[in-house]
């Protein structure tokens, strides 16, 4: 029995391995068709395409209406600017409040904050679509940064609360003893202790915005869609388009949410700075 288990370690070990391999080469495989297909000039049954051109991204430029103050990428960073700000400005004190008060229906308000991230979007993408609706926010630029707001807020939240009880209670006695208020120990204690874990949570939601296509696609309207959902709509519609300019469009949309995504994981992991922050003043 002990000499087999090293055996099947190894084994199981050798089969996630080549199913990660495989997964990564398959992944890899499909994002080197589209990038290589964006630059083709015709590309049908062989290896490699026939010749290569870039005009299908000035195609796509001009035939999706990316660029210019009004158009989908200016859209898409309105809104996301818009989500990340709300989400900071409303998340921190809330995860504040659910990190150092204990008040009556604590455990509830928590629950309630965790359904957005428990339940598909969907589920409540489409009630609170007819809602922003009929209060007239419907196919808005607000009515898309609301709707995307409800999933990012509770994100915020769930993960500034860890940073927010790392921090030494004793910092804020302190400061309160000298005589400052709450705002004034907001802004020059807790803000400087915490920036690690906020600009983790708003680069995080800047790439889960950027992502979210169920309920950008449900609010949006023609002037106030986001670039996964033109790209979404320039897929499905009808009529002829060449492929090479939607995959043009779909390494846009990779690009931009790459850059963001590169940018997040450089702050993903920065509990080791607040810990050290910790320390410092009992030192």
């Amino acid at each position: 029995m002990q000499a087999s288990r090293p055996l099947s370690e190894r084994l199981w070990a050798t089969a996630v391995w080549a199913l990660t391999i495989f997964f990564v080469i398959n992944l890899l495989a499909v994002i080197a068709a589209v990038v290589v297909s964006s630059f083709a000039t015709r590309w049908l049954g062989t290896w490699l395409p026939a010749g290569w051109t870039t005009r299908w991204y000035s195609s796509a430029w001009e035939e999706f209406q990316l660029g210019g103050l009004t158009g989908v990428l200016a859209v898409t960073f309105e809104v996301v600017f818009g989500v990340v700000l709300l989400s900071a400005v409303l998340g921190i004190p809330a995860a504040y409040a659910l990190a150092r008060r204990d008040f009556p229906g604590k455990k509830l308000v928590t629950l309630l904050f965790l359904l957005p991230l428990l339940v598909p979007p969907v589920t409540y993408g489409i009630p609170l679509t007819t809602v922003l609706y009929k209060v007239g926010l419907g196919s808005t630029l607000a009515g898309v940064v609301i709707a995307n707001l409800v999933p990012a807020l509770p994100f915020v939240i769930l993960v500034m609360i860890p940073f927010i009880e790392q921090i030494d209670p004793r910092l804020e006695a302190a400061a309160r003893v000298f005589g400052a208020r709450t705002g004034s120990i907001f802004r020059h204690v807790l803000i400087p202790l915490l920036l690690p874990g906020v600009l983790a949570a708003l680069l995080l939601v800047m790439v889960r915005t950027i992502a979210m296509f169920e309920l950008t696609f449900l609010i949006a309207g023609s002037d106030s869609q986001t670039l996964v959902v033109s790209l979404y709509a320039a897929v499905t519609a009808s009529g002829v388009r060449a492929p090479q300019s939607i995959d043009a469009m779909a390494v846009i949309y990779m690009l931009s949410t790459l850059v963001w995504l590169v940018v997040a994981l450089r702050f993903v992991n920065p509990t080791q700075m607040v810990t050290r922050v910790k320390k410092e003043p009992a030192h």
